[in-house]
């Protein structure tokens, strides 16, 4: 081991010596002790590299469908491939008995090929060639309607392909602001279903909303409430007819959202004047629990209705990993590496906390250092300390559980995109 230091070790950034340090220990450890698998699949592939663990994708799938179907008679997960929008990763998610959640015909298309045969098509604005596409494969398809339009499109692309398509309908969970954009307020949702029922092609069978950056279920189970009483003045002939109801995704990962506070550093030495906080988050038991209860008290009285949710974060956070190699030292604290933040797409690390973890150095010490890539702007870091025994150029770096909104958002920008390879326990 041995070489340079990037200053004293990371206990100045002020992280106390609770649970949560010790997570982040403990999850150091899991990778330094595989450390040579790991330097070997960058030695032979090169960095910077994607690491994909489908054994992780299966044990992620079945725990989130196993904690929601304790609680629900009926429950079916889908992936949400806008989170990881990788082939394998659909394939994975399948395999482990999910079916797929897609948000556009170029996902659709990705799921189709994967042999699917559950498919939830969601999102506003679609296209007349995606419903087209959706109709065509009605059997597998089950399309959720973002607005009265959309329902009479839909309608005319079935008809058109000459099938029959089951569909629900979104409903916004928020009136007013920049989520309104999504799916029809409760209060237009009788005339929806009434509307519908007139249609020749297209067969409403359930109901969907959305909640995002739940940490806890709390706005899940108030919504949940909030659709009971609307369906009470809904004509139960029309709610007869619906067979499902989509609960939508957002759990946040058990580890909860681990931020970075205070100024962004600019000075020698000043990473380590950077804090950092934890947003604790639900077990997804809890999730589970709590959402099956409200179900039980506001839903499942005036319609019994299977359950559908849409998990994506959830699942994929912990089933990739991004490997870099360091390309040059400026300083103590300043290193530069092979690869920039356009692999991920957007400045993720100057507000998230991820450890990031010198392979080729390898210890339990984090010390503070601005790890930074190779693009030409400012704002592409990796982040503002390493664990390990000094960094040095040709060193392997790995950030854990990258997996979620990573490789769906990478761009090529100036440096070339990472690949993707697949291992194994």
């Amino acid at each position: 081991m041995g070489g340079a230091h990037g200053g004293d070790p990371v206990d100045c950034l002020g992280l106390r010596e609770d649970g949560w340090q010790k997570e982040i220990r403990d999850l150091v450890l899991s990778f330094l002790q595989r450390s040579d698998s790991l330097i070997e699949a960058a030695t032979g592939n090169g960095t910077p590299l994607f690491l994909f663990e489908p054994d992780v994708m299966g044990e992620r799938s079945r725990a989130f469908t196993d904690a929601f179907s304790s609680h629900l008679e009926d429950f079916q997960a889908f992936f949400a491939m806008k989170c990881n929008n990788h082939p394998d990763v659909a394939r994975e998610a399948v395999k482990a008995g999910l079916g797929l959640d897609v948000s556009s015909g170029l996902e659709l298309q990705t799921a189709l090929e994967t042999g699917c045969r559950r498919i939830l098509f969601s999102g506003p604005g679609k296209t007349e060639k995606e419903l087209e596409l959706a109709a065509i494969n009605a059997a597998r398809v089950t399309v959720l309607i973002d607005s009265f339009g959309e329902l009479e499109r839909l309608d005319s692309a079935a008809l058109k392909a000459g099938t029959v398509i089951t569909a629900g309908v979104r409903l916004t969970t928020r009136e007013d602001g920049l989520w309104r954009k999504f799916g029809i307020p409760l209060s237009s949702l009788g005339e929806f279903l009434s509307t519908s029922a007139g249609k020749k092609a297209v067969r409403i069978r359930g109901l969907q909303f959305h909640t995002s950056w739940n940490l806890t279920p709390e706005a899940q189970v108030k919504f949940i409430e909030r659709l009971g009483k609307a369906l009470g003045t809904v004509d139960p002939g029309l709610i007869q007819s619906l067979r499902f109801l989509d609960i939508g995704g957002g759990y946040w990962p058990e580890g909860g959202e681990w931020l970075l506070t205070g100024e962004l550093p600019s000075s020698p030495g000043a990473a380590r004047l950077r804090g950092r906080e934890r947003l604790s988050a639900a077990p997804v038991g809890d999730f589970a629990r709590e959402i099956a209860g409200a179900l039980k008290k506001h839903i499942f009285p005036l319609a019994p209705l299977k359950i559908y949710a849409e998990p994506g974060r959830w699942i994929a956070d912990r089933i990739m990993h991004i490997m870099v190699s360091v390309a040059d030292r400026k300083a103590d604290d300043l290193v530069i590496t092979d690869a920039g933040t356009n692999i991920i797409g957007w400045e993720r690390y100057e507000t998230d906390y991820v450890p990031v973890i010198n392979l080729s150095r390898p210890s339990l010490t984090e010390r503070p250092c601005l790890v930074a890539g190779s693009l030409c702007t400012p704002h592409d870091i990796w982040g503002w300390s390493y664990f390990g025994e000094g960094i040095e150029p040709g060193d392997i770096l790995i950030l854990p559980n990258q997996g979620a909104y990573t490789w769906s958002l990478r761009q090529q920008f100036i440096k070339p995109l990472a690949k993707m390879i697949t291992i194994e326990d």
